[in-house]
């Protein structure tokens, strides 16, 4: 027999508390003492070049030109946009380089303001992957796995450890437009695989409304929204009692976030309240609702309210043919509100608890795609080695591990693939990636598979 039961406002708000962090999530999480408490992944879609912003090969500039030696290539296989090629010719960067901070790690003269903040970034130069083209290769940095299906980083962090926020969700994502070429993005890139589908990423948009139907229609009031929650709840949890389904208590669960986020949300999202100095620091566009540098503010106004994973995407680095003109509209788009994202939440003691990443999904080429000049190259998708860097969180500032060849084409020194990375993020957000499983059609799956290692040198 099927007990029903009556809620009043409040409770009905408990409930969905409860469903949206206690009811499914693992227990005894975290594992030890965390280093971070939240993360936010700067995800620069499209894939930056290594070789034009961090991986300084000088002796590069005298083989401009030159074929690519097979020995170097190595039977590597290539997309079709550059099968066709007769030839590889080797195309050093055109930008120049210099060493910054204490701990002189090499800057692009195209990132001065991450320069600045060297001594607080973690550099790994020898991550590489598995995937060649954009899509399989986004789908594994988000979910661990080529093909989709399976649930994303931020999904997985928040099943694992939930929100610090009731009014605000676990995991939120936000996508900005470069103005380079861009790939397309799925929605499943931040989606939550099998996992219950209360721990997808809710994704914010710019404009005065970040959360699509968020605002009640005119007229109407809160009393109102309230009353007739209440009342949809009570048919939901029939529906509930009768079938067990867990997508209608997620169901359930997302209808009172939603109440609590149409309070919570348009105060997050005004940015009037920033500081003129807070708003130049993120550079030009700070005020441009829907930016990057604008979502950068927002990545930190979230965390500071408890939000676990904010994740932005930032589209356009395919950079083929024209890279040299595309990759300085990006980085300018890019490198300001990045830097100014770790000084800022380091300023405000934040940095400590909260794990900032910036990467891509895979390399780029040291030959050039096209015709090779003086003053233009493009370059091709390439898995064996590619750059990111990890701050605050756990992570050792001023670090720079793994080295490429002098091609920056294959890992000389540490190799990390992406499963390691994974596998040391969750380390630091105290997390044994090879605890936190979900059963699913019989098999106890995690964001890691059957990999993974913790990449200890990398973690104070």
């Amino acid at each position: 027999m099927h007990t029903r039961r009556k809620f009043t406002g409040i409770g009905f708000a408990a409930l969905g508390s409860l469903l949206g962090k206690d009811s499914d999530t693992p227990v005894g999480l975290p594992h030890f003492p965390a280093k971070a408490k939240n993360v936010i992944l700067l995800f620069q879609h499209g894939a930056p070049s290594q070789l034009d912003l961090f991986d300084w090969k000088p002796g590069l500039q005298a083989r401009r030109g030159q074929n690519l030696p097979d020995s170097i290539r190595n039977g590597q296989r290539l997309t079709g946009m550059s099968a066709y090629q007769d030839s590889f010719p080797t195309a050093p960067t055109i930008f120049k380089f210099a060493q910054h901070g204490q701990s002189q790690q090499w800057f692009s003269e195209l990132v001065p303001h991450m320069a600045k903040v060297s001594d607080d970034l973690c550099f790994v130069k020898s991550l590489h992957t598995e995937a060649i083209n954009h899509d399989p290769a986004v789908t594994f940095c988000q979910t661990g796995f080529q093909l989709a299906g399976r649930p994303s980083i931020g999904s997985w962090v928040s099943y694992g450890l939930g929100s610090e926020n009731q009014n605000l969700p676990a995991y939120v994502v936000m996508v900005s437009q470069g103005s380079g070429n861009t790939q397309a993005l799925a929605d499943r890139s931040f989606g939550s695989g099998f996992l219950p589908t209360k721990y997808t990423g809710v994704k914010f948009r710019g404009g005065a409304d970040p959360v699509l139907y968020l605002s009640d229609p005119e007229g109407y009031s809160r009393e109102a929204r309230r009353k007739y929650l209440d009342d949809l709840g009570q048919l939901n949890q029939i529906k509930l009692d009768e079938y067990q389904d867990p997508e209608i208590a997620t169901r359930i669960a997302q209808y009172e976030m939603a109440f609590r986020m149409q309070a919570s949300v348009p105060e997050l999202s005004d940015l009037s309240k920033e500081s003129p100095e807070t708003l130049e620091m993120y550079g030009p566009e700070a005020k441009k609702p829907g930016s990057y540098a604008a979502n950068c503010i927002l990545a930190r106004r979230l965390v500071e309210r408890g939000v676990r994973f904010v994740q932005l995407f930032h589209r356009g680095w395919d950079q083929h043919t024209n890279l040299p003109k595309e990759i300085r509209g990006q980085c300018l788009e890019t490198d300001q509100p990045s830097a100014a994202l770790v000084q800022d939440l380091k300023q405000r003691g934040l940095l400590k608890d909260t794990l900032v990443i910036w990467m891509g999904e895979f390399g780029r080429t040291v030959y050039s795609q096209g015709t090779l000049t003086e003053t233009n190259y493009g370059r091709d998708h390439h898995p064996r080695c590619f750059t990111a860097w990890l701050a605050g969180g756990g992570f050792k500032g001023g670090l720079t591990y793994g080295e490429t060849d002098d091609f920056s084409y294959n890992i000389a020194q540490d190799p990390v693939d992406l499963h390691d990375l994974h596998a040391t993020i969750f380390q630091a957000l105290g997390v044994d990636h090879t605890r936190l499983t979900f059963k699913f059609q019989g098999r106890h799956y995690r964001l890691t598979d059957v990999k993974g290692r913790v990449v200890r040198p990398l973690l104070s």
